[in-house]
């Protein structure tokens, strides 16, 4: 799934990369039936899990759809509680983001590999 540097492989399809991210977030498997084209991959134990990578939202451009924007933050389907997101970066503000209960991981860094 990672190169030798620890980068996302190109040849990583989105399912594959919210399998991974789901299980390593949660210790448990995402269902089969879940993997759709939503960047909201599920909720477990009240945590909404996110993930914004290979242009989930429709954004082919370099970083479009994978940055956390105010923008793409109203694209996302809506979970009331602690949500997670997997993102390659993010432009929202400390306050923002306390205020929506945002937890940004930036991927590839913080996507375990183990």
């Amino acid at each position: 799934m990672f190169d030798e540097g620890g980068k996302i492989r190109e040849t990583v399809s989105f399912s594959d990369l919210a399998r991974h991210v789901y299980f390593t977030e949660t210790g448990e498997p995402l269902p089969r039936g879940r993997v759709t084209k939503t960047p909201f991959l599920g909720a477990c134990r009240g945590v909404g899990i996110y993930l914004l990578y290979n242009g989930i939202l429709s954004d082919k451009s370099a970083q479009g759809g994978n940055v956390l924007t105010r923008s793409v933050l109203a694209m996302l389907p809506p979970f009331d509680g602690q949500k997670v997101i997997y993102c390659t970066g993010c432009l929202l503000g400390k306050d923002r983001l306390q205020a929506e209960r945002i937890l940004v991981r930036q991927t590839p860094y913080e996507i375990k590999v183990s």
